[in-house]
C-alpha cells in the first residue's frame, strides 16, 4: 500500500531545474517550418526514445515557446543531434528567436523537407508528430521516426553535453 505524503513542502522551479542539471543529456536542436517555409527551432535535452514497432521518439517543447504551435499545425519535426562541435548552433537555438536560422547552415529534409542542421549535427531524424501530450508548463511531442541520416562518420561525431549548466563533449575512446 502506497502512503500519501502529507504537508511535503512545494519544490520550486530553482531547485528542480538545480536537480536536473545533475543529469547531463545529449543535446538536440528541433526543427519545423510553417505553411510558407519559414523555419523554427528549439534546443533540447528532454527527448528519449519511446518504441522500436513503431520506431518512435519523444521530446518536450515549452508551451510558450514560438515552436511548439508550428510543429504541431505541421505534424512533424526534426531532430538533429548535435556533436561536439555543434555548440554555436545550440546557443542560438537556445536564445531569442529572431536569428536562430541565420547563424547556422541547413537544408531541407528529404522526406519532410523541415531543416536539418547537417553541419552541426552528426546525426538527424524526420518525425511525423503521432501524439501531443500536455504535461504542465510543457508539451511532450511524440513522434514517428519517419527517415534517419547521418551526417558524420561515427568514429567523427562525439555527441554534445548539456549538464551542470555547461556543455561539454563525449570524451574518446
Amino acid at each position: 500500500m502506497v502512503t500519501p505524503v502529507r504537508d511535503a513542502p512545494a519544490v520550486t522551479r530553482d531547485a528542480f531545474r538545480a536537480l536536473m542539471g545533475c543529469h547531463p543529456s545529449g543535446v538536440a536542436v528541433i526543427t519545423t517550418a510553417d505553411a510558407q517555409g519559414t523555419p523554427y527551432g528549439f534546443t533540447c535535452t528532454a527527448l528519449c526514445s519511446l518504441s522500436l514497432d513503431p520506431p518512435q521518439l519523444l521530446v518536450s517543447a515549452a508551451n510558450t515557446g514560438s515552436t511548439l504551435p508550428v510543429l504541431t499545425a505541421r505534424g512533424g519535426f526534426t531532430v538533429n543531434f548535435l556533436h561536439g562541435t555543434g555548440r554555436p548552433a545550440a546557443e542560438a537555438f537556445a536564445g531569442p528567436a529572431a536569428d536562430r536560422f541565420r547563424t547556422v547552415a541547413w537544408r531541407p529534409g528529404s522526406v519532410l523537407g523541415l531543416p536539418v542542421l547537417a553541419r552541426d549535427a552528426h546525426a538527424s531524424a524526420e518525425c511525423r508528430v503521432a501524439r501531443l501530450v500536455p504535461a504542465g508548463d510543457h508539451t511532450i511531442v511524440i513522434g514517428e521516426v519517419l527517415h534517419t541520416e547521418s551526417h558524420t562518420p561515427a568514429n567523427e561525431a562525439a555527441p554534445l553535453l548539456y549538464g551542470m549548466r555547461r556543455y561539454a563533449t563525449w570524451p574518446a575512446a
